[in-house]
């Protein structure tokens, strides 16, 4: 069992930055993949990025490569998401999600945190 809780969402300007948290419990958290996923009114959540917590390999949809940067801290059990040069589409509640796969497939995502609202204001 994987719990997860994610933090640092807010109101942020175009062209900001916020970093979000998700942090886990569970004794088998090391052998999950952790992504971030992205929900927006009207529409199906989306891949954000992914990170595999035992290589650090990392991976990104093209809207957001270059802007985000999804990293981990093992010790604290956390995994970040940086996000520069925010844009109003990127409005959304962000949620991570832990999977025993390397994947961007949301339906392979087997834990979910309660989500945390972005809005970025133009």
């Amino acid at each position: 069992q994987v719990q997860l809780v994610e933090s640092g969402g807010g109101l942020v300007q175009a062209g900001g930055s916020l970093r979000l948290s998700c942090a886990a419990s569970g004794r088998t958290f090391s052998r999950y993949a952790v992504g971030w996923f992205r929900q927006a009114p009207g529409k199906e959540r989306e891949f954000v990025a992914t990170i595999t917590l035992s290589g650090g390999r990392t991976y990104y949809a093209d809207s957001v490569k270059g802007r985000f940067t999804i990293s981990r801290d093992m010790a604290k059990n956390t995994v970040y998401l940086h996000m520069n040069s925010l844009k109003p589409e990127d409005t959304a509640v962000y949620y991570c999600a832990a999977s025993p796969y390397e994947t961007r497939e949301v339906q392979k995502y087997d834990y979910w945190g309660q989500g945390t609202q972005v809005t970025v204001s133009s």
